[in-house]
């Protein structure tokens, strides 16, 4: 699948999907071994107005938005790796837990920044996988509520890997629950702005779910080639 057929398949799902949900308008590209690939098709994608899209390139990423190609992080976040990323991105993926959450508002604080996040959820409750149980999450919104150097911005997630086509479905489904319950709920300086779930295998069920945000990597650029690292 090209790039231009994946955006092109988003689109058909904006335009044919359920709209009592929300449309899908960032894309996270995920190509760490193609670097130099996704930030030209990140530039493409801006100037044909295309969806928004995120590039990740060793985990940071560069978001092509309306108005400017900005910054984000997605993947495995280590307590020792926060002081890297506060102020240098616009979005962190991968919060999952109130120590992280405290680390990032003192770097955030000691920099005169406000870094917004998502909350990752493990909504399997895979032992391989980090994110905070579904049940923990009013525990870490309520510690969010009164940091001044982070903002909660959504919620991300990442089921069980299947080849089955809709397996997912009921994963997705629940983290849009989640999603539309924390929102309802008005916690303290959190804004359910972002949805982000789905990958290259399952984007189109996560897009019809209620994701607003998919990470898509294989699908648009093929296979990670680890040994030129291009």
């Amino acid at each position: 699948m090209t790039h231009a057929a994946v955006f092109d398949s988003l689109v058909v799902h904006n335009e044919e999907g359920d709209h009592t949900k929300q449309k899908c308008n960032a894309i996270v590209c995920s190509g760490r071994t193609k670097s130099q690939h996704t930030a030209q098709v990140a530039k493409q994608n801006k100037q044909e107005n295309r969806t928004n899209i995120v590039d990740k390139p060793s985990c940071i990423a560069a978001q092509n938005t309306a108005s400017h190609i900005g910054k984000g992080f997605i993947g495995h976040l280590q307590r020792n790796k926060v002081k890297y990323l506060v102020g240098s991105v616009d979005l962190i993926e991968s919060v999952d837990s109130i120590e992280l959450l405290g680390d990032i508002d003192a770097r955030a604080k000691k920099l005169g920044v406000v870094q917004d996040v998502l909350l990752e959820v493990n909504i399997a409750g895979e032992l391989s996988k980090s994110g905070v149980e579904p049940e923990r999450l009013p525990e870490l919104l309520d510690f969010a509520a009164s940091l001044e150097g982070l903002r909660v911005r959504g919620l991300m997630s990442i089921p069980p890997i299947s080849a089955a086509p809709g397996a997912n479905r009921p994963y997705f489904a629940r983290m849009y629950e989640l999603f539309v319950d924390i929102g309802g709920k008005k916690y303290d300086n959190t804004a359910m702005d972002f949805l982000s779930m789905g990958m290259s295998g399952d984007f189109e069920d996560a897009i019809a779910e209620g994701a607003n945000m998919v990470r898509v990597g294989s699908a648009i650029f093929g296979a990670r080639d680890y040994g030129t690292g291009r």
